[in-house]
């Protein structure tokens, strides 16, 4: 019986003579659509009264639950914020009462997993650390809370930031499994900061925080389509994160826009006096990063282009070429420049790596009342526990960083000059001095390569890794794409130089409007 003749049926039995049609009902309010939304428009939104933290928070809640937890399962997000919610109504209320914070006042960000944040477990995607829960927030935890943050969770990461083996798959860790390159599934989203890369592309939330040691920021924002900064090292604090190298160390932002990247680092940006790179950074941080976005920031500028670093695939190199082009364009000069002693700084990059991870790891399990609180205990915790957490790959890097001595040897003290200046004396800064250069170009990587667990990474190549070792700014922009695959290029500059970073990547950006959104591909036909 369809509906409008059982309604004129009750109404005969009951003596009407007429049906009456059931009273009319609101349609159910559309759902908040975060897709491809930016950190900027979502801010205009709230201050204009049209959109509020609470409906925001809840559409990233409820868009993780349905394409991270389920339908492509990327594998993304390892944790939400239980008081997520509760923290966006409260900034509600605030906004309501005429307070708000600053621009990101009820914005949700997500954290990395090897970031402090109270309330939540920080685990660098170890089954080891699956209970660490800090007291206290880390320093640039407690600064995007005072800006109005809202923590919508952790991310996934390559297990200890990508530190526990040689042959290591990028996006898997323990604790969290593997991560999915959101526009082909079957491809590797890079690391470490692999879960916020993809969380971030796939809409997950607007803006998110990587941490980069060499490439972790650089590469999985370039094969996301993202923007992804690394600051100068101590620009942004690294107190509360879970080290590898306090000479490399920094976090930064991965959004999908410029303009999200820049607002972002008015709340990471910050003098921090515990962390020992941080009294650097003052007098060095301008009030507004955002007021550096300039169409026009490439005219008269002179760029370099790191020849060196290509060769490696030709999507990349070609889209260093669109890069050229994009900047010739714009009224800048650019030449070729070349590094005398180019990668010579790796072998000492890794033992410096391996003396100040077991340092800076041990101090930080201590100080967080850890579980396992040396690198001895959790090598053991590996061992005992090797068919869960080491199923893959092993952790000779743990090993052969167990074996290293106190940092008051000379031959660490060796390694981490010889490393420095290798990279930034005699490499980057020299070229910038010798050829009067505003920044140096080189490709960020190949397009993502099929994740593989048998045989690890297929790495071929990047141009970033100069930055990372001389401590200096990089920046990640989408130029191009392989095969449905983001291509992402990688400008580099002198120490505090993020200013000009942001500018040129914008007025670039702005230039080629080269990022897709991702469309979830199963794989490449």
């Amino acid at each position: 019986m369809n509906r409008l003749l059982a309604i004129a049926l009750i109404a005969v039995s009951s003596g009407c003579t007429r049906a009456q049609p059931p009273a009319p009902q609101a349609p159910p309010a559309p759902s908040l659509d975060v897709v491809e939304l930016a950190a900027t428009d979502a801010r205009d939104r709230m201050a204009a009264g049209t959109l509020t933290s609470h409906q925001l928070t809840q559409a990233y809640l409820d868009r993780i639950a349905k394409i991270d937890d389920a339908g492509p399962t990327l594998g993304a997000v390892i944790e939400t914020n239980p008081t997520a919610i509760a923290d966006a109504d409260a900034l509600d209320a605030e906004r309501k009462a005429g307070k708000t914070r600053g621009p990101l006042h009820g914005i949700p960000v997500l954290l990395k997993d090897n970031i402090d944040a109270s309330g939540m477990v920080n685990s660098a995607g170890s089954l080891a650390l699956a209970e660490n829960r800090p007291k206290q927030d880390a320093f640039i935890v407690a600064r995007l809370r005072a800006a109005g943050a809202v923590i919508l969770g952790k991310t996934n990461l390559s297990e200890w930031a990508n530190f526990r083996s040689t042959r290591s798959t990028s996006g898997w860790s323990s604790r969290g499994g593997q991560t999915k390159n959101p526009y082909v599934l079957d491809r590797n989203p890079c690391g470490s900061s692999s879960g916020t890369g993809t969380a971030i592309a796939a809409s997950l939330a607007a803006i998110g925080v990587g941490t980069e040691t060499d490439g972790s920021i650089i590469c999985p924002s370039a094969v996301a389509g993202l923007v992804g900064l690394k600051p100068t090292v101590g620009l942004v604090s690294r107190r509360g994160i879970i080290p590898i190298s306090i000479s490399q160390d920094t976090a930064g932002p991965m959004a999908r826009s410029v303009s999200d990247v820049a607002l972002f680092m008015n709340a990471l940006a910050g003098v921090d006096d515990q962390d020992p790179a941080g009294p650097a950074a003052q007098g060095h941080i301008p009030a507004d990063y955002t007021a550096f976005l300039k169409a026009g920031a490439l005219k008269g500028k002179r760029f370099g282009v790191l020849r060196q670093a290509m060769g490696f695939h030709p999507a990349s190199d070609e889209g260093v070429a669109r890069a050229i082009d994009t900047i010739k364009a714009a009224g800048a000069e650019v030449a070729d420049v070349k590094f005398g002693a180019y990668n010579a700084w790796d072998d000492p990059e890794l033992e410096v790596m391996l003396y100040e991870f077991k340092d800076g790891l041990n101090q930080y399990l201590k100080a967080s009342g850890s579980p396992h609180a040396s690198l001895e205990a959790l090598i053991a915790f590996n061992k005992s526990h090797a068919t869960t957490v080491m199923p893959f790959f092993g952790q000779e890097l743990f090993e052969r960083a167990q074996a290293k001595g106190p940092l008051t040897d000379a031959a660490y003290k060796k390694f981490r000059d010889d490393a420095r200046r290798l990279a930034g004396k005699e490499g980057l800064l020299a070229a910038l001095d010798r050829d009067r250069l505003d920044g140096i170009i080189a490709p960020s990587v190949s397009p993502a390569w099929p994740t593989d667990h048998v045989l690890g990474d297929r790495f071929l190549g990047a141009g970033y890794g100069v930055a990372a070792v001389a401590g200096t700014p990089s920046i990640t922009v989408p130029i191009a794409e392989a095969q449905g695959l983001p291509v992402g290029f990688t400008i580099m500059g002198r120490a505090y130089s993020e200013p000009d970073l942001i500018a040129f990547a914008y007025a670039i950006e702005q230039a080629t409007k080269a990022r897709k959104p991702p469309q979830f591909q199963p794989t490449i036909p």
